[in-house]
């Protein structure tokens, strides 16, 4: 846990979409009693796109607010995690440099492996910024959770994206070594390129996450990180709320401590509120949780954060930061409650519609329906080219 090279989070801001449904709508339509899901998977609501939201107005409205404070001069890079591309080629990454206006001496990439790519994409710019600590690296974590209608998964979606600004003697949260690593060839989780929506099963995901979880931490131990009882708070991947508990009393457990309730709470319910009335939002999960406990807790300067990065497939992450002093002057605690509190309210039918929608594949001109109240959307589909536009 060298302290030669204080490299890690700068800023970090977080949007989602224009609409939400509230899992009191899912309950009444299939007749499932809301305890099953407010207190069974610890969800209230999820975000759903406006049919002229993706990815990249996600990903370019979060990360304005970091360009507008901050300028786009020392930013080199810009990684975007996601694993809900819109191409197989070109970078998602590319339409949000074009909507922020960054400079053309930039390199934009995507990266991809479940929800542990954004975790991918900040060691990476932590590789860049030692390289030259003059950088800073812009990471966007942007992605759509989509699953069929009536299916299990249905009640675990979600929406979101987080961009971090990544650089030397950061403003928010120091990023320690070392990192405790896992991969294992699992068929929990999977969208072939046929598909819309992603196939899960769930005990077998669940079961997976768990190994992960071991094995991150256990090679994490080994590489001399922190015991557990020193982290102030644990920042898990969360694909729906309650797998944060259920991965937290594991952990316990297996490293022999009796994971009883207060304690659990105490790590980790501060992580949680973002994502249980946002829904999963895939690779910007682990870091909603981070802005949900820094956003919430009385002062953790000088402390320790755990952060379990879990993708499924399976590739895990174990790692530490301590939050810097001064971090509270840089919070964007209010804008983070006021994206979440301007979602304007869906009935389950229109709900329907919207997850129905998908763009013809002849190549015609398709505009979209003007609904985002955001700062950028798409504005459709022309000759197999996706138009975006600033409002």
């Amino acid at each position: 846990m060298s302290n030669d090279s204080a490299i890690g989070i700068h800023d970090l801001s977080f949007t989602t979409t224009e609409f939400v449904l509230p899992h009191t709508e899912l309950a009444e339509y299939n007749g499932t009693e809301i305890g099953k899901y407010h207190v069974g998977i610890g969800q209230r609501s999820m975000s759903v796109p406006a049919a002229d939201e993706d990815i990249v107005t996600m990903g370019a409205a979060a990360a304005a607010p970091v360009i507008a404070r901050h300028g786009a001069d020392r930013i080199r890079t810009v990684v975007l995690a996601t694993e809900s591309s819109i191409d197989q080629a070109k970078s998602a990454g590319v339409y949000v440099h074009s909507l922020l206006g960054l400079p053309s001496a930039t390199r934009v990439v995507e990266l991809k492996q479940a929800c542990y790519g954004a975790t991918a994409a900040l060691q990476f710019a932590i590789g860049l910024v030692r390289r030259d600590p003059a950088q800073q690296v812009l990471v966007v974590a942007s992605d759509v959770s989509k699953y069929e209608l009536d299916s299990p998964g249905e009640a675990t979606q979600g929406a979101a994206a987080v961009a971090m600004l990544v650089g030397a003697d950061p403003a928010l949260v120091r990023i320690e070594e070392p990192s405790g690593l896992f991969t294992a060839d699992v068929m929990d989780f999977w969208r072939p390129n046929y598909r819309e929506a992603a196939l899960v099963d769930g005990q077998e995901s669940i079961a997976a996450y768990l190994q992960a979880v071991e094995g991150s931490w256990k090679d994490y131990s080994e590489q001399g990180g922190r015991s557990l009882e020193k982290f102030a708070a644990l920042c898990y991947h969360q694909p729906f709320t309650k797998m944060a508990y259920k991965a937290h009393r594991h952990l316990m457990n297996y490293c022999g401590y009796d994971p009883d309730k207060e304690t659990v709470e105490r790590a980790i319910g501060q992580t949680t509120s973002y994502n249980t009335v946002i829904g999963n939002s895939y690779t910007a999960s682990v870091y909603l949780g981070l802005a949900s406990v820094l956003d919430q807790a009385d002062d953790l300067t000088g402390r320790p954060v755990g952060f379990l990065s879990y993708g499924s497939g399976s590739v895990a992450e174990f790692f530490a930061g301590t939050v810097v002093p001064g971090y509270r002057e840089h919070l964007r605690t209010a804008a983070h409650r006021g994206v979440i509190g301007r979602r304007r309210p869906l009935g389950y039918a229109d709900y329907r519609e919207l997850h129905k929608r998908s763009f013809p594949t002849d190549g015609g001109d398709h505009p979209t329906p003007a609904q985002t109240t955001g700062p950028f959307r798409l504005a459709g589909l022309s000759g197999h080219k996706r138009i975006y536009a600033k409002r």
